[in-house]
């Protein structure tokens, strides 16, 4: 009873809205993490497509991926995916690429559910890979 006489105190209320407001501001990176879990980094990346040969699909539109892209990376724009899903092998992983890490992850889990086990989006997409100082091309 004591601890609800300290809480409800207005000399009290404004140490119990800060304590709140920084446990907020503490646990939200860490469920703004748990959602975006299952992406790989851009060191796992590498490793996945050099050990197992996984195929990179850049899902960008077109337009971006010729402006420069991962260089074994197909192209595969986001609003063909459904269409042309036929055309990657269900026997390999799949990376898959976008701009921000936006929009990979939820096309790898569309990808899952239509039985492509092994795809899983890029963290931070491009973005990610400029920011780790890693080769892009143009050629197609």
């Amino acid at each position: 009873m004591d601890l609800l006489h300290f809480l409800l105190d207005k000399s009290n209320i404004f140490f119990v809205i800060v304590a709140l407001v920084s446990g907020a501001m503490l646990a939200f990176p860490n469920l703004r993490n748990a959602r975006t879990s299952g992406g790989l980094s851009t060191s796992e990346a590498i490793q996945i497509s050099n050990q197992q040969q996984a195929v990179w699909v850049d899902v960008r539109p077109a337009e971006q991926f010729q402006a420069g892209h991962i260089a074994q990376a197909r192209s595969l724009p986001a609003a063909d995916v459904e269409q042309k899903v036929s055309s990657l092998p269900k026997n390999k992983p799949l990376i898959l690429v976008c701009e921000q890490g936006r929009d990979a992850p939820r096309i790898a889990a569309r990808l899952r559910a239509q039985g492509y086990a092994d795809a899983k989006a890029l963290q931070g997409g491009m973005k990610a890979w400029f920011s780790a100082g890693l080769p892009i091309t143009q050629k197609s």
